[in-house]
């Protein structure tokens, strides 16, 4: 339980009202009950603000229609994220190592760590201070956990693999599987031995069941910040930097380069060895053939520039009419020839 002082603190908020209120939860405008607080982000919403029950809002300016106290922010959906955190639940943690999970002889454990029942840390592996590995976990020979990770049920870190402090890996995921690399001989398939690892910065959080691939040489490199949605493929030799955001089902090629803060849109897809550089997005579904420079917003398949696209998208469902147009066109003119052509 927390006063709106003392939320308005955390969000760096001015409170219009009683500042002594108590908040005990944070729910929607529309299921808030006495005692929680919401926000109010979108003037959509501004019906379902003034019938909410909340005890208090989150606002970007006064709202004359909520009668209750008010914390005024300048952007009240991070403040919703910050104040959300303040009444999330901690992470389930096992009191200390389960006699059921297997740890290697040479493997190193830090302090307060929580091992779950039927994990496996293979020989020489290192798992920081206050990690959190729960059932199924697999951490192979000398894969490094560093402190604070939590890596949720049946994630696969393979061997020689690095995960950074502060990560969070959700359910499913497989970090340095290998590569998809392969050479023809003749009619046959032969693989390119994988040799390189996985590399995953700090304050990373990759989404359930995605697909890190380890490197043919060298490393497969998540910088820091980055967020990946669920059921991302990431393929061998691939970087990407800093605060990059991945959503659902996008598919990146081996050996992209990926900057800083860029934005991949839902089940897109991106060709070998490209550079898409800083700040950049990627719209939903766009096919990407080529490197994208930096700021550049491209949609479509192939991806094209976005304004471009919403132009091009516009006229593929007038098809149909432009083809029959075109066909009494045709017939007209043919008409017109055949008068033409009579003596």
């Amino acid at each position: 339980m927390f006063t709106l002082k003392e939320i308005a603190e955390q969000v760096s908020g001015e409170v219009l009202g009683n500042d002594e209120t108590r908040i005990t939860g944070i729910n929607s405008l529309e299921q808030a009950t006495e005692g929680e607080i919401s926000f109010f982000a979108n003037s959509r919403y501004r019906e379902q603000a003034a019938k909410t029950k909340a005890s208090a809002l989150l606002v970007p300016q006064r709202l004359e229609s909520f009668s209750g106290p008010q914390v005024m922010v300048p952007n009240p959906s991070l403040a919703y994220a910050k104040v959300a955190a303040l009444f999330a639940p901690p992470v389930a943690r096992h009191p200390g190592i389960s006699d059921k999970a297997y740890i290697g002889k040479s493997a190193l454990l830090g302090n307060h760590v929580s091992v779950y029942p039927f994990v496996h840390i293979g020989e020489g592996a290192k798992i920081g201070d206050e990690v959190i590995l729960f059932p199924g976990v697999f951490v192979g020979d000398r894969a490094r956990v560093g402190n604070r990770t939590i890596l949720f049920p049946n994630v696969t870190v393979m061997h020689d693999c690095i995960i950074g402090c502060d990560v969070i890996i959700h359910a499913g995921c497989v970090i340095g599987a290998d590569g998809f690399g392969f050479v023809r001989e003749g009619s046959s398939n032969i693989k390119i031995p994988q040799l390189g690892i996985v590399q995953i910065d700090d304050h990373v959080e990759i989404g359930a069941n995605s697909c890190i691939d380890r490197a043919a040489l060298g490393k497969t490199w998540i910088r820091s910040g980055v967020k990946t949605d669920n059921l991302v493929q990431i393929a061998h030799n691939v970087w990407i930097g800093e605060d990059t955001v991945i959503v659902a089902q996008a598919a990146i090629g081996g050996s992209v380069q990926v900057g800083k803060q860029v934005v991949i849109g839902g089940q897109a897809a991106i060709g070998d060895h490209l550079e898409i550089s800083d700040k950049a997005m990627i719209g939903s579904q766009a096919g990407v053939p080529k490197s994208i420079s930096q700021g550049q917003m491209v949609s479509g398949s192939p991806a094209m520039p976005h304004r471009l696209w919403l132009k091009t998208s516009s006229l593929i469902t007038r098809l149909p009419e432009f083809f029959a147009r075109l066909r009494d066109l045709e017939k007209k003119l043919s008409n017109l020839e055949s008068l033409f052509k009579k003596p």
